[in-house]
């Protein structure tokens, strides 16, 4: 059976409660303070089952202008409002505001109840119905029934619930499929039970035993039982007034305005993108940085507002906003929300969630600004495609654009599925689901070309550049993952090769000019003829009388070549004297089981100067292993 609230609007002392009294029974003026003072304060629960066997809970909330704050966080979740007008006062300030925090929240359906018509006469309350109607006119109760009725006598109270069944047929369902989220409303202990929260389910699914998470802590705990209308259950689902109590959990850790959730389902933010109404009932326009009450589910945090496109907006205007709060929100997209001033305080605007996680943005950044705009109508392909083209080489994953979303699981991956195949989007990381917008994806291959092109341009005797050089100048943000999976596509495109731990462009090759290849042969030569007993590279170069970048890009080219060995900083060898005399000191050892340093002396019939470096290159390519002060050749050898 559909899940339906019913919340209560309107000024105080107009016959809310009294009103839910008389259909229900039940007086939801709980606390001894409403009952001395005869006004409600706290929100108040009742429930109510229809003529059509539809069970109807019921969320009555304060009119006193100083327990508004109480009002929003009560009409979180409602599906249907009876905005209550007493027929001897007519529409009063609280009933405006109301209307006004109705309306922002996005609620769609209801009607106008006018109460105490058991004390004025016909005249005047034909009066009182006329202005009713011009005061709807442009609100979503303009075309809702106005009924009146007198909790004292019970006329009109048959008609009235008549009425809310039939407007119960209207009420779209809740989804059951989508995130977990209760926002909490009440917290009290109860003895034999622990800590018991209460709060309209405004999506998801809760079972009894399943462990939760409570948010912005992130305090965690086990549902330990379940009840929907003073009923136990084993689970509850979206639409449902629902009491839940936990194992091992303190009152003093929950709070209104907390959010019941799965665990780490939540990204808890303290700023948020919105798309944000300034109400036309406003007498002053609003300027950049003000500060306001930001109210979202049954949450009110102080912040500040900014405007990313101007100084100050005008009332009856609407813009993207970015907020700052004091603390953090956990929130998803298209969640309702309303602003009330700091002092005085009076509702002053709100809309809806753009991106519950947005980074700090810049004002007058036309890219952002033009995004957010964008964004606000956008189909879920759209979403998605601004947030990763936002995000770039950090990525957007999967659990951030359930959040960005606010699309079920599977719907959600159903769309990233679509634009993975048209490959708008990429998989940067697969363990992660981190997903990149293609133009980053296309940058960074840019990126590395540029890279490259100039290391070539700067060093054209070099093969290319190692990895980790090409991978330090990607972003921050790129993640090695993101490194390889560019550098892969190039390879498999034909745009890079890679060698070894070297990158270099497909279509580079190392040229040399004429007095270069005269030089590569001198310095060969000189290498090759020194055999054993060759010069420092420092010495050639004097020797020879030629530049030395020259040389050195020349000496790094026999090297890379394989022409040239590196036995230590600016002694090199010619490959094959080296490979000669490696073969003769493994024959050696192989022979004696052993070497000790003045016998691979005289085996070279070289100075110690050259000795010990070519001993040491040994040992370091594992030809042989030092034992005290002899040798010994490798297992492998």
């Amino acid at each position: 059976m559909k899940q339906i609230i019913l919340g209560t609007a309107g000024h105080i002392d107009h016959g809310k409660t009294s009103l839910i009294k008389a259909i229900t029974g039940t007086n939801t003026d709980r606390l001894k303070e409403e009952q001395r003072r005869g006004i409600t304060i706290e929100l108040g629960f009742a429930s109510l089952d229809l003529p059509s066997g539809r069970h109807l809970g019921i969320v009555d909330v304060p009119g006193h202008e100083k327990f508004v704050k109480n009002m929003v966080a009560g009409a979180t979740g409602i599906d249907i409002v009876t905005m209550v007008i007493a027929a001897d006062e007519g529409v009063m300030p609280q009933t405006r505001e109301h209307m006004e925090i109705c309306s922002l929240l996005g609620v769609r359906h209801g009607m106008v109840v006018l109460t105490k018509i058991d004390m004025v006469d016909e005249e005047w309350l034909e009066l009182v119905t006329e202005d009713i109607s011009e005061f709807t006119i442009g609100t979503f109760l303009e075309d809702s029934p106005i009924l009146p009725v007198s909790s004292i006598t019970g006329e009109g109270i048959s008609r009235f619930i008549k009425e809310l069944d039939h407007l119960c047929k209207d009420v779209p369902d809740r989804s059951t499929t989508g995130l977990l989220r209760l926002p909490v409303d009440r917290v009290f202990s109860m003895k034999g039970f622990g800590t018991v929260i209460t709060g309209t389910l405004i999506s998801g699914r809760v079972n009894v035993g399943d462990p939760i998470m409570i948010y912005p802590h992130r305090t965690t705990s086990k549902v330990r039982g379940i009840q929907v209308h003073n009923q136990s259950r084993d689970s509850a689902e979206a639409g449902m007034r629902t009491a839940i109590n936990f194992q091992g959990l303190e009152k003093a850790s929950i709070n209104r305005g907390d959010i019941l959730a799965k665990e780490n389902s939540m990204m808890p933010n303290y700023m948020v993108d919105l798309e944000f109404l300034y109400l036309s009932s406003n007498k002053k326009p609003i300027k950049n940085r003000t500060q306001v009450r930001f109210h979202t589910g049954t949450s009110e945090t102080m912040g500040n507002l900014i405007l990313l496109d101007r100084e100050e907006l005008a009332p009856g205007d609407t813009c993207s906003v970015q907020i700052r709060m004091d603390t953090p929100a956990s929130i998803i997209r298209d969640d309702r929300f309303v602003i009330r001033s700091y002092s005085p305080v009076r509702t002053i605007g709100g809309g809806k969630i753009l991106n519950p996680i947005p980074a700090k943005h810049k004002r007058f950044q036309q890219t952002i600004i033009k995004g957010l705009a964008q964004l606000a109508n956008a189909l879920p392909e759209g979403i998605i495609d601004h947030h990763a083209k936002m995000a770039g080489a950090a990525g957007v994953n999967f659990s951030q654009l359930l959040l960005m979303t606010n699309l079920p699981s599977k719907a959600l991956e159903a769309t990233v599925s679509t634009m993975l195949n048209s490959q708008t989007i990429l998989l940067a990381d697969k363990e992660n689901r981190v997903y990149i917008h293609k133009n980053t994806f296309d940058e960074l291959k840019k990126l590395s070309c540029n890279v490259l092109a100039k290391y070539h341009r700067d060093n054209p005797l070099k093969p290319g550049i190692s990895k980790e050089e090409l991978k330090s100048k990607f972003p921050r943000s790129a993640g090695g993952k993101l490194f390889t999976l560019v550098l892969n596509r190039m390879i498999k495109d034909r745009q890079l090769v890679l060698d070894g731990d070297i990158v270099r462009l497909a279509s580079h090759k190392v040229s040399l000019q004429v007095d270069q290849k005269v030089l590569k042969q001198d310095i060969s030569e000189i290498y090759k003829k020194s055999k054993l007993t060759p010069p420092y590279f420092r010495d050639v170069i004097k020797n020879l009388g030629v530049d030395p970048a020259s040389a050195k890009g020349v000496l790094e080219l026999l090297v890379n070549e394989d022409h040239l060995v590196k036995v230590k900083d600016d002694l090199y060898y010619n490959k094959e004297t080296l490979e000669t005399l490696k073969n003769e000191l493994v024959a050696y050892i192989k022979k004696n089981g052993e070497i000790s340093t003045p016998s691979f002396k005289d085996m070279t019939g070289a100075s110690r100067k050259y000795v010990i470096p070519l001993i040491e290159h040994f040992d370091a390519t594992h030809v042989t292993i030092r034992i005290g002060d002899i040798r010994k050749l490798r297992k492998r050898q």
